[in-house]
């Protein structure tokens, strides 16, 4: 018997098919096995997660060496005026960092930067300040929530005196090359009570009072929280190393 012979409308067809088999993949080819992430246990209310390590009183000495001479009260951590700046007793590098604080209540003396001053330090040197700004008129890149004299804060989320506040801060520490110039630069998100207030902004430097910024190269170092004379309290601070 003699075979019908292919048709030239088959060959079109079946080459068609060919083709598009080969330009549509398997969706299994984009899928991802074999990386799983490390499960951990979430917590509520800026509790810490599984992961964190928690910053309690005993995990800060003072930044003249020694013990951490900050008043503690039932995990609640407040400046001792005069005893200078706390740092942590371990190092860090990149970071997501959460931390309560409180301004107490104060004299209509205490104005501007006097007012409830403190901040928390990521790697030594890079700046979130910690000030009353509630209803106290400041220069707008020192007010709360500020990365101090480089970035305002797009909105003032502050509560009143006396309302424990929060910072969740993520932190990622600059590159330096071998040589020590920057390969990039630091960058901060904040969120000040739960409002977005540093959308992932960059640093020109450390944080200094006069002059500009400018970088040295470092690798991993303390976070500090600052002495500035008003007693300042802090609790449920942790961190996870990013």
């Amino acid at each position: 018997m003699i075979k019908p012979a292919i048709s030239f409308t088959t060959i079109i067809i079946t080459c068609m098919s060919v083709s598009w088999s080969q330009m549509v993949p398997e969706p299994r080819a984009t899928e991802v096995w074999g990386k799983e992430p490390l499960k951990i246990i979430p917590s509520n209310n800026g509790g810490a997660p599984s992961d964190a390590i928690i910053l309690d009183h005993a995990s800060w000495e003072s930044v003249n060496g020694g013990a951490n001479k900050w008043t503690n009260d039932n995990g609640v951590m407040t400046v001792n005026p005069g005893t200078k700046d706390i740092r942590t007793k371990k190092s860090f590098g990149d970071v997501q960092l959460h931390v309560e604080w409180r301004i107490p209540i104060l004299d209509a003396k205490f104005v501007d930067q006097d007012r409830g001053n403190s901040g928390v330090f990521l790697q030594q040197f890079y700046e979130v300040q910690v000030l009353d700004s509630y209803e106290n008129k400041t220069y707008n890149n020192g007010q709360a929530g500020s990365l101090y004299k480089q970035h305002i804060p797009l909105v003032n989320a502050t509560k009143p005196a006396m309302e424990w506040q929060s910072y969740d801060i993520i932190y990622t520490a600059p590159r330096f090359s071998k040589n020590g110039t920057v390969i990039s630069q630091a960058r901060m998100t904040v969120l000040h009570n739960g409002v977005l207030i540093q959308n992932n902004v960059s640093l020109t430097g450390p944080t200094v009072y006069i002059g500009a910024p400018s970088y040295e190269a470092h690798g991993n170092l303390p976070i500090y929280l600052q002495d500035h004379d008003h007693k300042v309290s802090y609790r449920n601070i942790w961190v996870r190393e990013l």
